[in-house]
């Protein structure tokens, strides 16, 4: 595999988990124990990306004291020979940066604070709303697609009902190429149902592009549109059909289903999850 960057946008503020996110940022909330940007960051070890690079705020210096080493506790698990405990705490294995977003201006913007570390290599980005479980990583899926086109690579879902609260792919005829993208399209006149999701792959090129169209943007928040749009039109995108269970942890409601799937997946709980079904008969309707 060609050398690949992964870079985790966790700049934003978490409102809608407020009070919580006061103070604690939404990535290191947990899905059982584990916080949710943790899963990203194993997702991109598992798929060979060993240089990661998350994008935080003045807000979340614990991001960085939790991809940290935990000297006290590490003494002591050793002390206990508690080797269960020493993997737990055990640091990703990968070299971890922060960079910080001084202003938050957009993605497309956070997206530019890293354009100096990458090498011209090309990244994968996440955004940790998406987690996905399955038996090949999904930055692995991408960078498969991309080691076959060469081209960016968007990760998409199928969704069969209403996708007019999505950016939409308008697929070519290969199913593998983009030859459009519609966001928020009026129902009835979406393109496809192939629904992009927060995971990609971005060429070099396509900082260029993010680059120039930063350039020209006036006031407000900055997005990758402008770049995607010129990728698009250069048959430089390709998209890649998440394999694999999808969870969503965006908004209270996602995070509560990814609560309630972690309970079904952990042996320790699912009983406790199945006594509580029995004890309300009003769930089971």
């Amino acid at each position: 595999m060609a050398p690949m960057k992964g870079i985790i946008v966790a700049a934003g503020y978490g409102t809608r988990f407020l009070p919580v996110t006061k103070t604690v940022p939404k990535e290191l909330l947990p899905i059982g124990v584990t916080p949710s940007i943790a899963y990203i960051a194993q997702e991109f070890v598992n798929s060979g990306i060993t240089d990661i690079i998350i994008i935080s705020s003045r807000r979340k210096k614990t991001l960085e004291d939790y991809f940290d080493r935990e000297i006290e506790l590490e003494e002591l698990f050793s002390r206990e020979g508690r080797k269960d405990r020493l993997e737990k705490i055990e640091p990703v294995r990968a070299r971890v940066s922060f960079v910080r977003q001084s202003e938050m201006k957009g993605t497309g913007h956070a997206l530019l604070q890293v354009k100096h570390l990458l090498g011209g290599e090309p990244s994968v980005v996440a955004y940790p709303d998406d987690i996905v479980f399955g038996p090949k990583p999904l930055a692995r899926q991408l960078i498969d697609v991309y080691e076959r086109t060469g081209k960016c690579v968007l990760a998409t879902i199928f969704e069969p009902g209403d996708v007019s609260r999505y950016g939409v792919v308008d697929p070519e005829p290969d199913g593998v190429g983009v030859r459009g993208f519609v966001e928020k399209p009026a129902k009835g006149a979406e393109p496809s149902h192939e629904v992009s999701i927060g995971r990609y792959l971005y060429t070099p090129e396509f900082f260029s592009w993010l680059e120039e169209g930063w350039k020209k943007h006036g006031s407000g928040e900055y997005y990758h549109t402008y770049a995607l749009d010129k990728m698009i039109a250069a048959s430089h995108v390709a998209f890649a059909r998440v394999e694999g269970l999808r969870l969503d942890t965006g908004d209270p409601a996602g995070y509560f289903e990814a609560q309630l799937w972690n309970a079904l997946e952990d042996p320790s709980l699912k009983p406790v999850l199945a006594r509580f079904i029995a004890a309300h008969p009003d769930l089971r309707a």
